[in-house]
């Protein structure tokens, strides 16, 4: 039987994704006395999908006050509501973002403090920094009864902050549920093995440095390379594509069973850029992959067994790790095998809700 949490839980996020739906609901699902969650809107320049409504999660849109770019190091964000929300809701425990740039936060903090209530912090971690910034960092964390890591690294980041290491959980970053279809059997010499990228078409993404990786590869490793989604850089990539190497094949925006047979057809799945939501879908279909080094959501995810992490901004990197990939094909199919595994096993939204779980238990048992 499934653990669950014996109470009413609440939940703050600057912005609600709409990638993160479905962990929500899921987690609702595991909360005996439901899930209530306040989130305001981005703002526009940020590009940020949101969810407009949750299934089995209450959802109370807050107001944003946004001070500076979101890229800046000044930036800062008041959600107004806050307490009047969490006057009404009354939750046993509450789950806030680990980032001392939301203003509203240590107001919410000590609200359930005054009740003898805990409170926990989720969030990508707290890479070394110096000066008045970290210090006021490192005092917020310490407000915290536990905090959640979205990474084995991002754990090691908090507890050298001084947190304390027993009260950090990892459960590590999960957009998809297990799969529930058995691993794909892919023809064992393809023709042309086939690589796949899925994203949106903007520059972070970094298609330009995937289509010359693609034709400066050696004539007999040039692989068949389906760009899928939209965005504003998808003509010039076109352009540039027409020119270097115009074999690509763009199909435009794809989702949900759309997207099946592009994975099914596909030798390796290939981000270059920053973000991919993609990847453990990808990964569930049985496809190793090769992705650019992040914030460490990807650590987890991404092993030597499965893929390559690429140092971001690197082209010959991503040469060589493709020539490496497709150099072997037999492999390559080996290390699709292991991602099904992990994405089955390891790293996925059931077991994401059973990390939250079992961070909630272990707080309340203290209090």
């Amino acid at each position: 039987m499934t653990a669950s949490f014996p109470g009413r839980l609440a939940i703050i996020q600057r912005v609600l994704p709409a990638y993160r739906a479905p962990f929500f609901d899921a987690l609702a699902a595991a909360c005996s006395e439901g899930l209530t969650l306040f989130a305001g809107q981005p703002l526009p320049v940020e590009g940020i999908a949101t969810a407009q409504a949750l299934d089995r999660t209450k959802y109370v849109s807050g107001h944003n006050l946004h001070f500076f770019d979101p890229q800046s190091p000044l930036y800062a964000c008041y959600q107004r509501g806050v307490l009047p929300w969490l006057e009404r809701e009354n939750p046993d425990a509450l789950i806030v973002e680990a980032n001392f740039r939301y203003l509203s936060s240590p107001a919410a903090i000590a609200w359930m403090k005054r009740r003898g209530r805990p409170v926990l912090g989720w969030g990508l971690g707290a890479p070394a920094s110096r000066g008045i910034l970290s210090v006021l960092r490192n005092r917020f964390l310490q407000s915290f009864d536990a905090l959640i890591a979205y990474s084995a690294r991002g754990a090691e980041q908090y507890a050298a902050c001084g947190f304390p290491a027993d009260r950090i959980f990892v459960a590590p970053n999960a957009v998809a549920p297990a799969p529930k279809h058995p691993l794909p059997r892919r023809e064992a010499s393809p023709l042309r093995p086939c690589v796949l990228f899925v994203g949106r078409i903007q520059a972070r993404k970094r298609i330009p440095a995937l289509l010359k990786a693609c034709a400066e590869l050696p004539a007999h490793l040039q692989p068949r390379l389906v760009i899928v989604g939209e965005g504003p850089d998808l003509e010039s990539a076109r352009i540039l594509a027409r020119s270097i190497y115009p074999s690509a094949e763009f199909v435009g925006a794809k989702h949900g069973a759309e997207l099946t047979p592009y994975f099914l057809a596909a030798d390796l799945f290939v981000l270059p850029g920053t973000g991919g939501l993609a990847v453990q879908q990808a990964m569930s279909y049985g496809l190793p992959v090769i992705v650019a080094r992040g914030d460490g959501t990807q650590d987890d995810l991404v092993r030597p067994e499965n893929g390559w992490q690429i140092p971001p901004e690197d082209d010959f990197a991503l040469l060589f790790a493709l020539q490496e990939a497709l150099s072997d094909l037999p492999r390559l199919h080996r290390m699709g095998a292991e991602s099904y595994r992990i994405v089955s096993e390891e790293i996925n939204l059931e077991r994401m809700v059973a990390m939250f779980v079992e961070a909630l238990n272990f707080v309340s048992q203290k209090e």
